[in-house]
């Protein structure tokens, strides 16, 4: 993993329920001059607002979901602005990792996650990476082609029914015929010729008669030039 040290500092807060575990990564975090421990409280006890108030880029967290916190968070808008969100010990399990993926958490450490892994994932984050482990990056993919399987697929938009004279119109238009040739050809006042091209340009959504033409024939229309 790229771990370059951002230009400006990181205000991290730390939403750990494991107070050891707190209380080592503060530790950790300090000796790092490119990060600022901005806040750090047990989800159990955590008012939203002291989060919101800090200011956090990265919020790192060691439980799913991040409730009641997260909860709290829907009447204000979501997370505070640009915040990202750091899960670390966790289970390999599926389907909290892919539902940690979905609330919008973009870096997620196992238990066995290394204090050079934790610093290297809130750097990245921060400069607008994500990060797994490797054996849930499958998981992800998986996830991601079931959903795009389970799409519908957008309906086509139906084919126009023209009438008959319509499709007689059309085909003067694409032999390149005026208004008024296609009127004496057809025995039609201007006026009227003018008015059944404006519904063929509204039938096919088209902004001009040459556009009228090459849609109508894509719907399947026989159109000779």
């Amino acid at each position: 993993m790229n771990d370059c040290v951002p230009s400006s500092s990181i205000r991290a807060f730390l939403l750990i329920e494991n107070r050891l575990l707190r209380e080592a990564l503060v530790r950790l975090f300090r000796k790092r001059s490119d990060l600022e421990v901005v806040g750090q409280a047990s989800p159990t006890n955590e008012m939203p607002q002291g989060v919101f108030e800090s200011k956090c880029n990265v919020l790192v967290g060691d439980s799913f979901p991040l409730d009641p916190l997260r909860g709290s968070f829907v009447g204000k808008g979501g997370m505070p602005d640009g915040c990202r969100i750091i899960l670390v010990g966790m289970e390999p399990g599926e389907e909290q990792f892919i539902a940690a993926v979905r609330s919008g958490v973009t870096g997620y450490l196992l238990q066995d996650a290394s204090a050079s892994d934790v610093i290297s994932t809130v750097r990245a984050v921060f400069r607008g990476e994500a990060v797994c482990p490797r054996q849930l990056c499958s998981v992800l993919f998986r996830s991601v082609a079931q959903m795009s399987a389970e799409m519908p697929l957008p309906d086509s938009p139906a084919k126009p029914d023209l009438t008959l004279r319509q499709q007689q119109l059309v085909t003067l238009v694409a032999k390149g015929l005026t208004n008024k040739e296609i009127a004496s050809h057809l025995n039609l006042s201007e006026f009227t010729v003018r008015n059944h091209i404006h519904r063929i340009l509204k039938q096919v959504d088209a902004g001009s008669r040459s556009e009228a033409v090459e849609a109508i024939r894509a719907y399947g229309y026989t159109i000779s030039a």
